[in-house]
């Protein structure tokens, strides 16, 4: 009772202040608003007519401490279609983790309470440091499809992560991943950072708009319409990654 009424009679309310989100939204004028019963805050925007949204709160993954910058779009791709591109020290950790208790452990099989992340490294084929390029000491990639993943990182989409390379630390983590036709990006922000967001906001602008192309390229070429399979996809040539000169 005591130190809510010092907090009341000093004008501080504990919790933390996400004004600088708050300018960020209202400058572009993005949609926002706090979180509904808990600390952080959520911002809804468009690119064009594809909706997506921010949350900023509580962690939803135990990679990632204090609190949790996420991004999310719903986009129109095949369900099946799983990516996933994160910093190369949380992949290792993970990987460890697997082997630690998966191999170490004598169990045979993944459990379903393993966080996606988890089991996509053990299921999906590894990205080649080819195909990741300049990212390749900071980034590691698993794709279902692996020629996906290669024009995705061809795309715009590699100058914003390596716009990253000298802002964010090694060990930051951050997952930018495609699974269930959602497109999410995950990362730490300790305190409201209007410069940190419109870093990764920039990833994921990115991502977004390089995953639509994508998924209407290979569906045009293959002629597989709206399949929800992606072996269709790989029928006949693939189309050619595309690499416009744009600024970030």
């Amino acid at each position: 009772m005591l130190k809510t009424l010092r907090r009341l009679l000093s004008g501080a309310s504990g919790e933390v202040d996400p004004t600088a989100l708050r300018q960020w939204a209202d400058e572009r004028g993005h949609g926002w608003r706090r979180a509904r019963g808990a600390e952080g805050c959520v911002i809804d925007g468009r690119l064009g007519q594809q909706a997506w949204r921010i949350e900023w709160g509580a962690p939803q993954r135990d990679y990632i401490t204090g609190m949790e910058l996420r991004m999310m779009a719903e986009l129109d791709l095949p369900k099946e279609l799983m990516a996933m591109v994160l910093n190369r020290e949380l992949m290792e950790s993970m990987e460890k983790a697997v082997y630690e208790r998966y191999v170490d452990d004598v169990q045979t099989r993944i459990e379903t309470d393993t966080p996606a992340e988890m089991r996509w490294l053990v299921m999906f084929p590894k990205t080649s440091a080819q195909d990741l390029g300049r990212l390749r000491e900071r980034y590691g990639a698993v794709c279902s499809i692996g020629p996906w993943m290669a024009q995705w990182l061809q795309s715009p989409l590699n100058d914003a992560l390596a716009a990253t390379l000298e802002l964010a630390a090694p060990a930051e983590p951050v997952v930018l991943s495609i699974g269930r036709s959602r497109l999410t990006l995950r990362t730490a922000m300790a305190q409201p950072d209007a410069q940190r967001l419109a870093q990764w906001f920039s990833v994921f602008e990115h991502a977004l708009r390089e995953a639509k192309r994508l998924g209407s390229e290979w569906r045009a070429q293959s002629g597989a319409g709206l399949t929800t399979q992606p072996s269709a996809w790989a029928s006949g040539d693939l189309p050619p990654a595309k690499t416009p000169d744009i600024g970030l």
